[in-house]
């Protein structure tokens, strides 16, 4: 709870990798993958409930096992690769208000593919979007190319051409831009059942760097966050 609101954490696990099979429960450095995420929601001092949204009972299981709640199973159908991950999140709100009847005012997302976010990030976003009055906030890492300077697009005649226009002769002098990383959402309740959406007209960023934005969708995504932790712990 913070100032008064209390919050609830909702970590979507779904059993149908394609990009690396079984990732949310492969063992990284030692530990399931789902495992970190479940871990840093416990410590985050403002984060009042934690369930974990899969269709997987292995995943399930795992997720029981470091703590989180797993009050349902998502249905199949919300467990495909062109679901939405806001469709996600307003059935297991629903199911938690209607039949788990929980009370909350936030909703934190966390993804179980970034596990390199710290406690700190987490309670800091919640912060952020309550002592600034967004509408939502979503972690971002800096961005290593920038639309106004250094990134092009097709044209439909096979021209290209920068994607945003400007005259800015340095990176460092166009606009600072940003790469989502996946880590943490955080929304108002009720923003998001009206808003539907990560882009709202008061959203905020929450910056963090690079070394702890890693998504993991792949093999060498894995092997990158792996060397990460074992560098963190010396």
């Amino acid at each position: 709870m913070y100032k008064g609101y209390s919050i609830l954490c909702v970590i979507p696990a779904r059993g149908g990798s394609k990009g690396l099979p079984g990732k949310n429960i492969k063992k990284l450095s030692g530990k399931p993958l789902i495992a970190y995420s479940i871990e840093q929601a416990k410590g985050a001092k403002y984060v009042d409930r934690i369930i974990v949204s899969t269709e997987n009972r292995e995943i399930a299981n795992i997720a029981r096992r470091y703590g989180a709640e797993v009050p349902f199973m998502r249905p199949r159908e919300l467990a495909t690769d062109d679901c939405s991950i806001i469709d996600v999140l307003l059935h297991a709100m629903d199911w938690m208000e209607n039949k788990g009847k929980c009370k909350f005012d936030i909703l934190v997302l966390l993804h179980a593919t970034a596990p390199l976010r710290t406690i700190e990030d987490i309670d800091n976003s919640i912060k952020l979007l309550v002592d600034k009055k967004a509408d939502n906030v979503f972690s971002v890492a800096e961005a290593h190319r920038n639309p106004y300077f250094n990134m092009v697009e097709m044209r439909e005649d096979g021209t290209a051409g920068l994607v945003k226009k400007g005259s800015f002769v340095t990176r460092q002098s166009a606009p600072r831009v940003f790469d989502m990383n996946a880590s943490i959402y955080v929304w108002w309740k009720d923003v998001l059942k009206k808003g539907k959406s990560v882009f709202l007209k008061k959203s905020r960023v929450y910056v963090m760097p690079g070394e702890r934005s890693v998504d993991i969708d792949d093999y060498l995504d894995f092997r990158i966050a792996e060397m990460l932790l074992k560098e963190k712990r010396g």
